[in-house]
C-alpha cells in the first residue's frame, strides 16, 4: 500500500521495458531506500555459492533494475554457505524486516520461506520440482498462495539420451548425488527409469554432505563407466573434488546443469540460469507493481541448451557430436 504511487508509474512503462536488452548493474546496499523511501526492499536468500546459482541472482536483479528503475528497489543479499538452518535464519530476518519480496534461490531457502510466512511474495529460483520441494501431491503447475517462480527442471529424459548419444557401449552407470537434496533425489529416480529402459545397469551412490563427496564419489567411479550427477548443489559447489576424483580414473561425467558441466562433467542439456532468473524478476516486477497476483502466476522453466566441456572430452578422448555448445 505504501508503494501505490510507484507502482503506478513503473507499471505505465513495463510493457515497453519487458523487451529491453542489456545488463544493468546490481544495487549492492541500502543506499536507494535513504534516498527513496518507496523503494522496494528485495530480500535475496542463496542456498550456497556456486556459478549456477549466482547467475540466477544476477539476472533476477538485472531484470529488476531494468523494469523499475535502479533507484526504485534495493536488494538485501545473503547466502547460506550450505547450511540448511543458515536459510530459515536468513528468511526470518527478512520476515521480520518486512521486505516487500523474497527471491528463495534453491530448495533450502524456498522451503524455508514457504515456513515463514503466507504474506510477504516469495518466488523461487533453480528449484527443480516446486511439488517436491514443498511436499504438493499432485502438483498442477501453481502454488496457489504467496509463492510462485522458476524451475530449473531439464528434460530428464534428454539429459539420459546424452549420455546414450556419448557413451553407447557403456554398461553400468553410476549416479551420485546428495541425500539431503529432495529435487536431486526426484531427478535420480526419474533418470534412472530412462536409463534403465536404454539397457544400462544403474546403482545410487548417495552421500550426506561435502565430507564424504570424495569417498562417495570414489566408490562410484571404482563400479561405474560413466556417472550422471542432476542438478545437485552440493556438488555444484565442490566440482574440483569429484574432478581429482573421477578425471584421475578416467570416468566421465553428464552433469544436469553448466556449473557441474564446466566444473567436473563432459557435457549436459541444462538450463541458461541467468535468463532463468530473469523471468524470475520479470515475474517480481510484476508482483510488486500488482500487475499479477502472485497466488495465480504458474511456475515458468528456462531455454534448454546443449553444452559440453572441451577441456574435459580432450583429457578423455570424447568426441561429442555436432549440436553442442562449449560450456563458458
Amino acid at each position: 500500500m505504501r508503494k501505490k504511487l510507484l507502482s503506478a508509474a513503473v507499471a505505465a512503462v513495463m510493457t515497453l521495458s519487458l523487451a529491453a536488452c542489456g545488463t544493468a548493474t546490481p544495487t549492492e546496499t541500502d543506499d536507494a531506500s535513504a534516498e527513496n523511501p518507496d523503494a522496494y526492499i528485495v530480500g535475496i536468500c542463496e542456498q550456497m555459492e556456486h556459478v549456477s546459482l549466482s547467475e540466477a541472482t544476477r539476472g533476477f536483479k538485472d531484470a529488476l533494475i531494468e523494469l523499475l528503475g535502479e533507484e526504485n528497489v534495493v536488494f538485501r543479499e545473503q547466502n547460506a554457505n550450505g547450511e540448511q538452518n543458515a536459510c530459515g535464519t536468513i528468511i526470518d530476518g527478512f520476515v521480520s524486516d518486512e521486505v516487500d519480496l523474497i527471491l528463495a534461490n534453491a530448495t533450502w531457502p524456498l522451503q524455508a520461506a514457504a515456513s515463514a510466512t503466507a504474506d510477504i511474495p516469495v518466488l523461487g529460483t533453480s528449484i527443480t520440482d516446486y511439488g517436491t520441494a514443498l511436499g504438493i501431491e499432485d502438483f498442477s503447475g501453481t502454488v496457489g498462495n504467496n509463492i510462485s517462480g522458476t524451475s530449473d527442471l531439464v528434460d530428464l529424459e534428454g539429459q539420459a539420451g546424452v549420455l546414450q548419444e556419448l557413451f553407447p557401449d557403456a554398461e553400468n552407470v553410476g549416479l551420485l548425488y546428495c541425500s539431503g537434496e529432495p529435487n536431486s533425489v526426484y531427478q535420480v529416480e526419474t533418470v534412472r527409469g530412462y536409463l534403465e529402459d536404454m539397457g544400462y545397469t544403474c546403482e545410487v551412490y548417495a552421500f550426506t554432505d561435502v565430507n564424504d563427496l570424495s569417498s562417495v564419489t570414489q566408490t562410484a567411479c571404482d563400479n561405474s563407466d560413466v556417472l550422471y550427477i542432476p542438478t545437485d548443489n552440493t556438488v555444484a559447489s565442490n566440482t574440483e573434488a569429484v574432478a581429482n576424483v573421477a578425471m584421475a580414473a578416467g570416468v566421465p561425467i553428464v552433469g544436469g546443469d553448466p556449473g557441474i558441466c564446466s566444473g567436473c562433467g563432459v557435457a549436459t542439456i541444462a538450463t541458461d540460469y541467468y535468463e532463468l532468473g530473469r523471468i524470475t524478476g520479470e515475474m517480481a516486477a510484476k508482483i510488486l507493481t500488482g500487475e499479477a497476483d502472485v497466488s495465480t502466476m504458474p511456475i515458468e522453466y528456462g531455454v534448454m541448451e546443449k553444452l559440453y566441456n572441451p577441456a574435459n572430452c580432450e583429457a578423455l578422448n570424447i568426441t561429442v557430436p555436432e549440436g553442442y555448445t562449449a560450456v563458458e
